[in-house]
């Protein structure tokens, strides 16, 4: 049964409305007719209980609300002449109850109902105010209710209309509009609360906001729609060309790289580039630089902070491509930052965290976060340091924008453009948690659709990018477990499944962590887990075994090869062996200072050791080792894009040769298990990943003896 709502021709007067009930003929389900015709007609065509049918489902429809009660007093029930006011409940909710009891609501074609109202957001005129103010929280930005017509915006005489109109329809245009009450009190009160200029410009992102829990589309106005169109256009102003002075011919994804850098910062806002390992975010950053230095009001001195490790890159770098540019290494013994006006000051994030309060002694015109994984964490005394030095604009640099959570993802670009992801529990509540626990498809586009314009993201993989990039292939290497392992294997599981199941709260979480390292470190080597340092090392571990025959190979092709570990323990047990074998090797851990970090990658550069052991976390970013070939990892890391950034040691722009991948997986154990893990998280960090190793804390004790347990050990 469907109930139609009609405005009878002619002059609208009070209680002019009509339902008119309809009902399916039989022979047709999709021909609506008057109900009088069930009636009027025979009715054995409309079979024996047409009547009674519909008088049952009048019923129905009175018990969902009230007023057609008045029906069921009809000879005929197909009529009913109804009130201004019960329009209004009509329109104000009685129509979904009708809805919900099966009874459809419908209403004449004669009678438009597309009034709309969206959100405008944004000053009147042009881009008029400075676009710094974005981040100022005084500058407030009109936020108010736009209603149209047919997709057109009312005028104002006709807002006022609407606004004044005391009946459920309005005469407009040469027409009855239905005006339901919503619609109407938006009119009277247009105005919401004001908007800070970055969440305006946040809002105007995603052309959609929440109002009283209702999602409504938004459209900007004046600047804020100017700036928008700047940041997501591509406006012939900014198609600028590499300075003069760049002693690099850049690829041409470079060019649109510094390109972006400029748009954003010339803007006065941040960005965070975010390309893959080894395409060249140090020269492209390098090249904004030199451009922005031939702009007075952009001129001045550019601050990178940066792993130790990589201060000696960025300086070669620099002396490299822009060779007129002075260069001072903030770091170590004697550091003053005295007489800086221009150039570059290089500084480790270290060394930035103990002297933020001097750092604010100079204005910089450009703050570089290089790494910038490594303050993800907001509430870090790095981060919070990181914050309070003053700079015109900020880059963040990173091949891995999220690594474990969109939390990071949060914390790098609060960093570089505050406000614009609105606080961290906020954006846990509307963005991560829909995303990560509810995997919510829309949420994700809408925060794409946010963010795209603060961060630039190109893989090697995409098509045009880095096309001379010779080929990486990727090999997982199974190795059994010795008898020695197997039993090492078992019985930490059983001693520690044993702890966890009589445990709760911080104390288990920590009992599987301590858990899953054991498990890690005896797949290596038992003498690693039972912490010898002198015992023999042959004939223990299957992995050693396969490094073995691996080095074997590869030296005896004349190759070279980076051989990664996330434990410097388990690094320092593998130099021991090689040095044993008489095997050339180098290692370099976190506890490898500056200087001899510099001395050991030009050594392995130059050919003189070709097997250069890595701690994963000291050594799996910023490195340039292009020599090796080879990238062997010893243990997985529990995320992907962590080992990804160690293999880019190798495969990046400057390799002429394909880089064989090499990942060793102790058969039926954890790491085993764990490689789907990798593959899920992969997919969740592409759309824009779930949490790390601390989520497997979060296991019921039944799923974590499954995920540990040891299988096809015999």
């Amino acid at each position: 049964m469907r109930l139609r709502l009609e405005v009878p021709s002619g002059e609208y007067r009070d209680d002019a409305f009509e339902i008119i009930v309809e009902a399916h003929r039989p022979a047709d389900a999709g021909t609506w007719i008057d109900v009088s015709e069930v009636w009027n007609e025979d009715k054995e065509s409309f079979g024996s209980r047409g009547r009674i049918d519909t008088t049952l489902g009048v019923g129905m429809a009175a018990a969902a609300w009230a007023p057609l009660r008045r029906l069921l007093e009809e000879d005929v029930p197909d009529r009913l002449e109804i009130s201004d006011a019960e329009v209004g409940e009509l329109l104000d909710g009685a129509a979904d109850r009708l809805e919900g009891s099966g009874v459809s609501v419908a209403r004449a074609p004669d009678l438009n109902q597309s009034l709309e109202a969206r959100v405008v957001v944004g000053s009147s005129g042009g881009l008029s105010q400075s676009v710094p103010d974005v981040f100022n929280d005084q500058a407030l930005q009109g936020f108010s209710w736009q209603l149209s017509l047919d997709g057109k915006a009312l005028s104002g005489e006709e807002v006022e209309t609407i606004a004044t109109c005391a009946r459920p329809v309005a005469w407009l245009r040469g027409q009855w509009v239905l005006v339901p009450p919503v619609q109407a009190e938006r009119a009277r009160n247009p105005d919401l609360k004001p908007l800070t200029a970055i969440d305006a410009l946040s809002v105007a992102l995603t052309g959609s906001t929440v109002i009283d829990g209702r999602t409504v589309e938004v459209r900007a106005s004046g600047w804020v729609a100017a700036l928008r169109e700047q940041i997501t256009g591509t406006d012939q102003d900014d198609m600028i060309q590499p300075p003069e002075t760049l002693t690099a011919t850049l690829r041409e994804y470079q060019v649109e790289g510094m390109r972006w850098l400029n748009r954003m910062t010339s803007l006065g806002l941040g960005g965070c580039l975010a390309d893959d390992m080894g395409l060249g975010k140090t020269v492209m950053l390098i090249a904004l630089h030199l451009h922005r230095g031939k702009n007075p009001t952009t001129a001045g001195p550019t601050l990178v902070v940066c792993p130790a490790s990589l201060l000696g890159n960025w300086e070669r770098e620099i002396h490299r491509f822009a060779p007129g540019e002075t260069v001072r290494r903030y770091h170590g013994g004697g550091r003053t930052l005295e007489g800086v006006e221009d150039g570059f000051v290089l500084t480790t994030y270290g060394t930035m965290r103990l002297d933020a309060d001097y750092f604010e002694s100079v204005r910089w015109g450009l703050l570089v976060a290089d790494e910038a994984q490594h303050v993800k964490n907001p509430r870090s005394a790095g981060a919070k340091a990181l914050r309070t030095i003053p700079a015109r604009s900020r880059v963040a640099l990173t091949g891995t924008p999220v690594e474990n959570n969109l939390s990071e993802l949060w914390a790098i670009l609060d960093w570089t453009t505050p406000g614009l992801l609105g606080t961290h529990a906020a954006f846990r509540k509307k963005w991560a948690d829909p995303i990560e626990l509810e995997f919510k498809k829309k949420q994700t586009e809408l925060l794409s659709k946010l963010v795209r314009p603060f961060l630039l993201r190109r893989k090697k993989s995409d098509p045009g990018i880095a096309p001379e990039l010779p080929p990486k292939t990727i090999t997982d290497q199974p190795v059994g477990l010795t008898d020695e392992q197997i039993k090492l294997y078992e019985g930490a599981v059983k001693e520690n499944m044993l702890q966890i199941r009589t445990s709760d709260g911080i104390n288990r979480r920590g009992l599987v962590l301590k858990l899953l390292t054991s498990l890690k470190q005896i797949c290596n080597h038992p003498a690693q887990y039972l912490k010898e340092e002198d015992s023999k090392l042959t004939d223990r571990s299957g992995k050693l075994e396969l490094l073995d025959e691996l080095l074997d190979t590869i030296l005896t092709e004349d190759g070279a090869v980076l051989v990664f570990t996330q434990y410097v323990a388990m690094a320092k047990l593998l130099k021991r062996h090689l040095d044993e074998r008489e095997i050339g090797n180098q290692l370099l851990h976190g506890g490898t200072a500056v200087g001899q970090r510099e001395k050991m990658v030009d050594r392995f550069q130059d050919g003189e050791t070709s097997v250069f052991l890595l701690s994963l976390k000291a050594a799996g970013t910023g490195l340039n080792l292009t020599r090796a070939d080879h990238v062997i990892h010893f243990d997985r890391w529990w995320n992907p894009a962590v080992e990804e950034q160690a293999t880019d040691r190798a495969h990046r722009i400057g390799q002429t040769r394909s880089v064989q991948v090499h990942r060793m997986i102790a058969e039926g154990t954890i790491e085993d298990r764990i490689a789907s893990i990798h593959e899920s998280k992969r997919e969740l960090a592409d759309a824009i990943v779930s949490s790390g190793e601390s989520a497997l804390t979060e296991l019921s004790n039944e799923d974590l003896a499954d995920l540990v347990q040891l299988r096809n050990a015999g």
